[in-house]
């Protein structure tokens, strides 16, 4: 793990990515804003009350100097309005200056529309808020990237000198088959900041059509929905396939002859959310996997969401995956 983050950590020492942080006054947030800026990974932004958040400075000895600190409703007028003006034009007469107005008081919204006015490269949120709080106004405002209709979740799993990519684990509970090949081709590139050349599998219960069911079809046609969609890629996706087929050369040789991923794949991808959420908490568990994320993908630019249970040390290092991802873009 400590390889993984020193990768991603040398990608983006020195190149400036602004990251901002709605939770300014969480203890956690400032540990963790302190130290990235010290190690000169990222520019920090905290958000919320000044008062609030030097007092929490003070009482655990975080020194602020060199992070930039918002409060949004201290906002210059003019800078204030430009800003509900942005953000009326973007929900194109779904939400009108006074509802914008009073959506930018709240933080999130604030720092989401910092990185969609290109004030900040990303966000990182959720120590203090629940999940939609983070991911509604991501999705209202950044929206998700050209060619993409849905975002989704993966985890990069990790022991060792291993190091893969499961897909959805955390956002589509029962993906169609056009949903299947966009999360394939996210995967993929999700794959690429973390240092892995992705060979993507779209896996089955079936392996090159050895079971028939409308299931199994569903992954077929995603596979060549994604070779289609993603042409570069096309010889690094494969399907559909049993997990055995996707990850063990001997039985790639007998279920997949032929196969430029069978036996090699790196990065998974599940036919449903129950399956790859189970998957991968029997890697965590049993395989003893480290696993990061959720790892959100799909957006216009990065927004990651924390657990609440999060700590300073797991606030550090999203927002190096999170930088990352920004850079990539």
């Amino acid at each position: 793990m400590t390889e993984l983050f020193t990768e991603l950590a040398d990608k983006i020492r020195g190149r400036h990515i602004r990251v901002v942080f709605p939770e300014g006054e969480d203890p956690r947030i400032q540990g963790a804003a302190v130290r990235l800026e010290k190690d000169g990974l990222l520019v920090p932004i905290l958000l919320g009350s000044r008062k609030a958040i030097e007092k929490t400075a003070a009482e655990y000895h975080f020194n602020l100097a060199g992070l930039t600190v918002i409060n949004q409703n201290e906002v210059e007028e003019n800078q204030f309005d430009d800003l509900v003006d942005q953000l009326v034009e973007r929900r194109h007469g779904k939400t009108d200056a006074k509802t914008a107005a009073a959506w930018l008081k709240d933080a999130n919204y604030f720092g989401t529309m910092l990185v969609y006015s290109g004030k900040a490269d990303a966000m990182v949120s959720g120590a203090a808020h629940p999940t939609s709080d983070t991911v509604r106004p991501a999705l209202q405002i950044i929206k998700t990237a050209a060619g993409v209709s849905r975002i989704s979740g993966a985890f990069v799993m990790q022991k060792g000198d291993e190091r893969y990519v499961f897909a959805d684990s955390a956002i589509n509970i029962d993906p169609d088959a056009e949903a299947l090949a966009e999360i394939a081709i996210q995967s993929a590139h999700t794959a690429t900041v973390f240092g892995i050349e992705p060979k993507v599998a779209m896996l089955s219960f079936s392996t090159k059509g050895s079971a028939a069911h409308p299931l199994v079809d569903k992954v077929v046609q995603a596979t060549k929905l994604a070779q289609e969609k993603a042409p570069e890629l096309a010889d690094s996706i494969d399907g559909e396939l049993q997990f055995d087929a996707a990850f063990v050369p001997s039985v790639a040789q007998s279920k997949a002859p032929g196969s430029k991923v069978a036996g090699h794949a790196n990065v998974f991808i599940f036919p449903s959310l129950e399956s790859g959420n189970i998957a991968y908490k029997v890697a965590q568990r049993l395989g003893g996997f480290e696993a990061i994320g959720p790892i959100l993908q799909g957006m216009a630019s990065p927004v990651s969401d924390l657990s609440r249970g999060a700590n300073e040390e797991d606030v550090y290092k999203v927002a190096i995956i999170t930088a990352a991802q920004a850079l990539a873009k």
